[in-house]
């Protein structure tokens, strides 16, 4: 549909915008799905220099590289990851042999590895482990009970080049002439071999010259004037209302499941902070430091 916002509607529309207003991508999520039993990993594989390479150190090397290792097919990425484990292993010791690891530098980055896996783990235990199915399903059923009922329109459309050719259409109808055949004829729209049936819409999800005329008619009639769009004229007819139907648990769980995390993830990050003693001397910093916080 050409002039449609939206091909498909997941949630209704107080749902929607719950849900796009919290669900956004954690920036821990990568690193702490990544954590597995070490009893699950502990298979030796191989060894390097005398040293065993495991199942663990192979998992380990797949989350670390998944932006790169994630394009090679499933079933090379193992191998993937022992070649790219042992090239980072053979460098690392040339490294060490150049006194590398000894460098402020490195050792600053160092820490702040140990951080952010400490950060993901602890991510990990207190947010992930801790939102269960039934939570999930309870915000699911709550949000659905405050949702207010709203009406979905079925209708027809005939797209045209220009407004006489609508009124034409018009004039055509009038006179007793079938809609669908109409638009099987005539209509530029890409529905228009399908009678320009553009099936149950919502509001929001048409521009809205379109869904006002839409939305005005009664069930069976069909406007009386051109409707002018970016897209053409169209001469619209509407052929059923019903309530809009809640989408099924089922699509919409990981949607949901996103948003406890987010929410959880953040009241823990805000109770942290409350409980750091934190000093910014950079004025200009500062002032942007307190505004990224306050937005979240």
């Amino acid at each position: 549909m050409p002039f449609s916002r939206s091909t498909s509607h997941v949630l209704p529309s107080r749902i929607g915008r719950t849900l796009a207003s919290l669900v956004l991508a954690l920036s821990v999520s990568a690193g702490a799905t990544g954590f597995v039993s070490a009893q699950e990993t502990s298979e030796i594989v191989g060894t390097m220099d005398g040293k065993p390479i495991t199942r663990q150190d192979l998992d380990l090397t797949l989350t670390d590289l998944q932006d790169q290792l994630g394009q090679v097919p499933p079933e090379g990425r193992d191998a993937a990851a022992l070649t790219a484990l042992i090239d980072i292993r053979a460098l690392a010791e040339k490294a060490e042999e150049a006194g590398l690891d000894e460098t402020e530098d490195f050792r600053s980055r160092l820490e702040f590895m140990r951080q952010r896996a400490l950060h993901n783990a602890y991510f990990r235990t207190e947010v992930l482990d801790k939102i269960t199915d039934e939570d999930v399903r309870a915000r699911y059923d709550k949000e659905i009970a405050a949702t207010s009922p709203e009406n979905e329109v079925r209708a027809r459309h005939i797209l045209l080049a220009s407004e006489e050719e609508a009124k034409a259409v018009i004039a055509e109808l009038d006179n007793g002439a079938d809609f669908d055949t109409l638009a099987k004829e005539k209509s530029t729209g890409p529905s228009g071999p399908n009678g320009g049936d553009l099936g149950y819409f919502a509001r929001g999800s048409m521009v809205p010259e379109f869904e006002e005329a839409a939305f005005a008619l009664e069930v069976g009639e069909y406007t009386e004037e051109p409707v002018q769009t970016q897209f053409g004229w169209h001469v619209i007819k509407v052929e059923d209302k019903r309530a809009a139907q809640p989408p099924a648990f089922a699509q919409v769980e990981g949607q949901i499941r996103s948003v406890l995390v987010r929410e959880r993830y953040f009241e823990l990050l805000t109770e942290l902070r409350g409980q750091a003693d934190v000093e910014i001397t950079d004025p200009t910093l500062k002032a942007a430091y307190d505004q990224a916080t306050a937005a979240q």
